[in-house]
Order: C-alpha cells, then structure tokens, then sequence
C-alpha cells in the first residue's frame, strides 16, 4: 500500500479498516477501504468528508517480469471488480429497503387523512 499523510491501513486484503482525519475539524475517523472515494457525513462535525484512496504500490509490481507484473495487474483488477460487485448489492438492498420505507410512509399518510376525515365527521355529527 502506498503512504497517503494522515491516512492508514490495517488488515488483510479482504478486511481493511481505513484510518484518516476529517477534512473540517480534524477528528479521526475508521472505515473500512470499500468505503474509499465515498463521501460520507463526519460523526464530529456533521459535515461531508471524502474518504481518500490508497492505491496499491505498484512499485513492487514492476521489479518481477512481465507476466509477473501482468498476474499481480490481473489480481488487483479481479479484486476492484469484487469490491465493486460487493458495493452494488450494497446499494440494491439499501434501495429495496428505501422501496419499503416509503410504501409504509405512504400507508402512514393515507391512514392519516382516513382518522382525520373520520375526527372530521364525529365533530360534525356531535354539534
């Protein structure tokens, strides 16, 4: 991994945690490296702050041989795509969840007009 001032990384290749500071006020936070490139709402401040990325260290990549080199290359693509795969089925839960939430809002609000149109009608009906 490559060093990135203020950030760090610790773990397998599979479970990383993500250790950097929030760009506004500084506090430090953890996530982990899937979350690299996201935006996400600092637990300090409130405020947006990006999660940075840390790049492999292609360095050590370029000593072997070309099909060495092509192999390592080869891993981290496969490894980038996994991660992408992992984070959309992230998403297309959350979506489904959000699905649900806003059906039972909406279920929510039409049960709300029926009880004050029925609290309408007894007022009505009692003067």
């Amino acid at each position: 991994m490559q060093a990135v001032p203020g950030v760090g990384v610790t773990g397998s290749s599979e479970k990383r945690d993500l250790f950097f500071e929030c760009q506004h006020c500084g506090i430090p936070l953890v996530v982990d490296a899937a979350a690299a490139r996201m935006t996400l709402q600092c637990q300090g401040c409130g405020k947006p702050t990006v999660v940075p990325e840390i790049q492999p260290d292609l360095t050590e990549v370029a000593s072997g041989s070309a099909s060495e080199r092509l192999a390592e290359l080869e891993r981290h693509l496969k490894e980038n795509e996994s991660q992408r795969t992992e984070i959309k089925g992230y998403i297309n839960q959350l979506s489904i969840q959000l699905h649900r939430w806003q059906l039972r809002l909406q279920t929510l609000e039409n049960r709300r007009n029926d009880l004050t149109t029925r609290i309408g009608s007894l007022r009505a009906d009692s003067l």
